[in-house]
């Protein structure tokens, strides 16, 4: 007995360390001791007594004390505790509200885990049955006889077999309850939850008044409703077709005569114009031999070429599309094409400057490409984007019709042979044209549509001239013109390095070794083309920014034709500039302007022998640097 006492005196006691006082449930696990137990808590004798009890079956009755604890308790004590249980039984049912006791089988479930988990370090007091549940309950007397618990709340006689705490707690819980009793939340809300399901009264429309049979309506046009005076309909006038003017519309076919838009054709000074371009067409060159100089003298040459307002003009009537330097060594004449369809041409050795600048309207649209002839550079060629191909004759002051085809459009041009008796002609909707100025008429001798979309320029090899490379979108092609028919259009060569559109592709002007490229992915490529076989490998790439932007025309990197390892671009860097790069990727040089160049030169020329170099911007302005 002495052992058993002692086994439940240290497991009463590590539960009141646990601070385990509430009443427990657990179906599975059953204790069948019922011998009281004493120990010594703070200076207390708590008196603990297991009994069997189920959660599920518990009646208020079941919570009594056993006899040998009732006996020592007098009769009037007793009697006072069982008037009180009837008043417990009602209070307490009051306080339950349905929501406490919905919450009930989750307070079970919590109360197990809690009783499996302090239950589990007393493995010997578990038992197999799995009907009951024991309920814990300690009374701490005072070692005083006769003296009563502290804190016992009023009308709480009834569980005075509970701790302190435990009857603290179910004090806090029935004023709580009474607290949100009181407060009335179901009430208000059933109350929110009505007002909620109320729909707001549709809106009442508002009621048209019904007009009066002799009341008089508003004034109305009569002309409006289409009747005359007398009240009779007038008869349905046809409607016209609205014909909406062309904001371009072409020439007429045919030559046209040179008339100056900005100078008077009967005038001395426009014929002696026309007599001075003649006579200096007929003086060619008699260096035919080109040499190419080194580097170090090239770049002294550049040094010595500037710029001044005397060589700075508005020549043309919008951006610059297209320009083209005179080959005379002994005066400088520029020709430039604008978007306006005007050619402007400017001789820069007649003073004053305006006197020397006469405007042209060849074409209806851009003028996308210019070239003196070859074989007589009295001829200026101009290819536009109205399907015209026109050649300006000096001479007899004349536009004569090479080509015309108004179902297309023209983006590019140049020479097949070099007496320029045969072009090749690229179109913007991909296909190529090639056209014999001796046949008589103005159509092509034959039309091939090639694979790429469209075509931006077209150049032929200074070499081996039957060679000519074609800048589509993003793919360059190599073409021989001697197998050119409509049947076979697959190039010889395809250069498939470019990753955005491409903006020109040109042979070096003196070998055609070389090929310069300019794309919009800010690279200037290089490639050898010094055999022409299925593939060219690419030898250099330069890192300029080639995004003009929308206003702007798009740059054309150009070869030097006195330096052909040497190509001049325009540069959207500031101050304003043109560069010039070499082959090998090196900066070369950079054409400064200060004040005279303040804008972006986009397309370059320079003169085939002489240092001049001529630069168009957007506004039709020409910028020239000259030794």
């Amino acid at each position: 007995m002495s052992g058993s006492r002692a086994e439940v005196e240290e497991k009463v006691g590590s539960r009141q360390r646990l601070q385990v006082n509430e009443y427990k449930e657990n179906q599975n696990i059953a204790y069948v001791s019922l011998r009281p137990v004493q120990t010594t808590v703070l200076g207390k004798t708590p008196k603990v007594y297991l009994v069997p009890f189920s959660l599920s079956s518990y009646k208020p009755d079941q919570l009594k004390r056993p006899k040998s604890l009732l006996d020592k308790n007098s009769n009037n004590e007793v009697a006072c505790k069982k008037c009180k249980k009837a008043e417990i039984k009602k209070t307490c049912r009051r306080i339950l509200t349905p929501k406490m006791e919905a919450t009930s089988s989750k307070a079970e479930s919590t109360l197990q885990k809690s009783s499996l988990d302090v239950h589990a370090e007393s493995n010997k007091w578990q038992y197999k049955s799995t009907s009951d549940t024991v309920i814990l309950s300690a009374d701490t007397e005072s070692s005083q006889d006769g003296d009563s618990d502290e804190g016992t709340t009023p009308g709480m006689d009834d569980f005075s077999g509970l701790s302190p705490y435990e009857k603290k707690r179910l004090k806090n819980i029935s004023e709580n309850a009474n607290f949100f009793a009181s407060l009335q939340l179901s009430e208000s809300a059933a109350r929110l939850r009505e007002m909620i399901k109320k729909r707001q009264p549709p809106e009442s429309k508002r009621k048209k008044p019904k007009k009066k049979e002799n009341e008089t309506g508003c004034r109305r046009s009569m002309r409006l409703l289409k009747v005359d005076p007398s009240g009779v309909s007038l008869p349905a006038t046809p409607t016209q077709p609205i014909l909406v003017a062309d904001e371009n519309p072409l020439l007429p076919p045919g030559p046209l005569e040179m008339t100056s838009e900005n100078r008077d054709d009967n005038s001395e000074l426009f014929k002696g114009f026309l007599q001075t371009w003649a006579e200096v067409s007929k003086t060619r060159s008699k260096n035919t031999e080109k040499e190419l100089s080194s580097i170090k003298s090239y770049k002294a040459n550049l040094n010595g070429m500037i710029i001044s307002e005397d060589t700075v003009y508005k020549v043309t009537k919008g951006p610059i599309f297209s320009m083209a330097l005179h080959p005379s060594e002994i005066r400088t004449l520029v020709a430039a094409g604008a978007r306006s369809g005007q050619v402007g041409l400017w001789d820069l050795t007649h003073q004053p400057k305006e006197d020397g600048v006469y405007i042209f309207q060849p074409h209806s649209q851009p003028v996308s490409c210019l070239y003196f002839s070859p074989a007589n550079p009295a001829h200026l060629l101009s290819l536009s984007y109205d399907g015209t191909l026109r050649c300006g004759d000096f001479s007899r002051a004349v536009f004569e019709e090479v080509y015309r085809d108004e179902r297309s459009s023209f983006s590019s041009f140049d020479f097949l042979a070099e007496d320029a008796s045969t072009l090749i002609v690229g179109h913007w909707d991909g296909s190529m044209s090639l056209v014999d100025r001796r046949t008589p008429g103005t159509s092509c001798e034959k039309l091939i549509n090639s694979s790429l979309s469209k075509i931006r320029t077209v150049h032929v090899h200074p070499v081996h001239r039957q060679y000519f490379i074609t800048a589509g979108l993003r793919d360059i092609h190599i073409y021989d013109a001697r197998c050119l028919n409509p049947s076979r259009r697959k190039p010889l060569i395809s250069l498939t390095e470019h990753t955005k559109s491409i903006a020109s592709a040109y042979f070096s002007p003196l070998t055609g070794n070389r090929v310069v490229t300019t794309c919009a992915d800010c690279k200037l490529r290089i490639f050898d083309s010094s055999c022409i076989s299925s593939k060219i490998p690419l030898l250099t790439t330069i890192r300029h920014n080639t995004i003009t932007g929308r206003w702007l025309t798009r740059f054309q990197a150009v070869w030097d034709p006195k330096q052909e390892d040497c190509i001049i671009v325009g540069s959207m860097a500031h101050p304003r500039r043109v560069e010039v790069f070499h082959e090998r990727g090196k900066w070369v040089h950079s054409f400064l302007g200060g004040e005279c160049l303040a804008s972006v030169c986009s397309i370059n020329v320079m003169h085939p022998t002489r240092y001049i170099l001529a630069g168009g911007n957007s506004s039709g302005r020409i910028h020239v640097f000259m030794n």
